[in-house]
Formats: structure tokens, C-alpha cells, sequence
């Protein structure tokens, strides 16, 4: 087990191994990079729950969500800080714990790294091809010939990142067992988002 402190944040997701840039500007979130950058540059990111009546400020937390080590930070006069932070590992929350800093902790349990796994041509192929309809149709200017050099987990897991998908649809992305998967139903909601297009957000029910 391990302690986190969390940053919830709806649609943001990191994966181990890649990259999570991050703009810093509420107090709260300012004592928590502060915190990290005194003890271990850990900061556990995860996405809240839907906001029920009467949560205020602490929204109910998915249960899965992925440690980030601060890899860069730049703080600006103002006490702010653009900061990147580079996946190490999924973890699971176990509880929320009783603190008194303005930031939520929790006790986590850091999950096994997944196997090594590559895409079948086919899959490769066929979300390639759904990635370049969507980019177009979303008016998304992207360098073709940097994507096709990229290796099927960075391809995978950039995609999710940064796919304008729902709260809950992005963490079905998280939580696919594998890259196999969660290229599928990248996939899969990019066809759906093509068939609600002007929708703000695809909705995974």
C-alpha cells in the first residue's frame, strides 16, 4: 500500500509511460505540487465521479487512476506552475484518508505493469484509419507521418489522452485490459462520436 496525494480531474488521463502536462493555478493544487516537489514529485491522478447532491467539493473518485512523477515544472511569478508529469503505474484506491491538508490523499495500491503487447496489423490499420477520419472531420491538423512511426502502445494510450470523450467513457479507456482493447473501443466511440457529430462530449452509458 501506498499513500497518494490525488488531483481529480474529469477527462484527464495518464497512463504509464507517457506524458500529462498540467497547468497549476488553485491554492490547493499549489500546497499539493508543493508537497510532492518536498517529499517524492508523486501525484496520483484521478478522475471524479459524476457530482451528487450534497458532495460539495470532494466528488466520489473512481476506484482506478495512475501515479505521475513530476518530470518538469516551471513555476511563474504568481505562485502558479505549468508541470509535466510522466506515468509510472496504475494504482487502485483503496480509501480515502482523514487529512488535514487542502488536498485529498489516499491510501492506493500500486498495480502490476501489464505484459508487453503489439496491436495485429489489422487493428493497427483499421484505428489508424478511424483516427485520420476523425481528425478530419474534428478539424484536428495532425502529422500523419509522426503517428505512423510511433509504437502501438504510444499510439493507444496518446490517443485516449487526448480524445474529447466523456468522464466515463475515458476511464473505460483506463481500465481496458490491455492495448488490444482499448484500441477497439477507441474505435468504437470514435464511430459513435462521427454519428452524434455536435455533441459537445461522446457519453458512454
Amino acid at each position: 500500500m501506498t499513500r497518494l496525494s490525488i488531483f481529480p480531474l474529469p477527462g484527464a488521463l495518464l497512463f504509464p509511460g507517457m506524458h500529462l502536462p498540467l497547468h497549476i493555478f488553485e491554492p490547493r493544487y499549489r500546497a499539493m505540487v508543493s508537497d510532492a516537489m518536498a517529499r517524492d514529485r508523486r501525484i496520483g491522478m484521478v478522475q471524479p465521479r459524476l457530482m451528487e447532491a450534497g458532495a460539495g467539493d470532494k466528488p466520489a473518485l473512481y476506484d482506478i487512476g495512475c501515479v505521475g512523477r513530476i518530470a518538469e515544472i516551471e513555476m511563474t511569478d504568481d505562485g502558479r506552475s505549468n508541470l509535466v508529469l510522466e506515468g509510472l503505474s496504475l494504482f487502485r484506491v483503496i480509501r480515502e484518508l482523514d487529512v488535514s491538508t487542502l488536498f485529498r490523499q489516499v491510501e492506493a495500491e500500486l498495480l502490476p505493469a501489464p505484459e508487453a503487447e503489439t496491436l495485429s496489423l489489422g487493428s493497427r490499420a483499421s484505428l489508424e484509419m478511424e483516427a485520420r477520419r476523425f481528425a478530419e472531420q474534428q478539424g484536428y491538423a495532425v502529422d500523419w507521418e509522426a503517428v505512423s512511426r510511433l509504437d502501438d502502445q504510444s499510439l493507444v494510450n496518446g490517443i485516449a489522452q487526448i480524445a474529447p470523450f466523456d468522464v466515463a467513457a475515458k476511464q473505460a479507456l483506463l481500465e481496458a485490459a490491455g492495448i488490444a482493447d482499448r484500441a477497439e473501443l477507441i474505435v468504437q466511440l470514435m464511430q459513435f462520436f462521427g454519428r452524434h457529430d455536435g455533441d459537445d462530449r461522446v457519453t458512454l452509458q
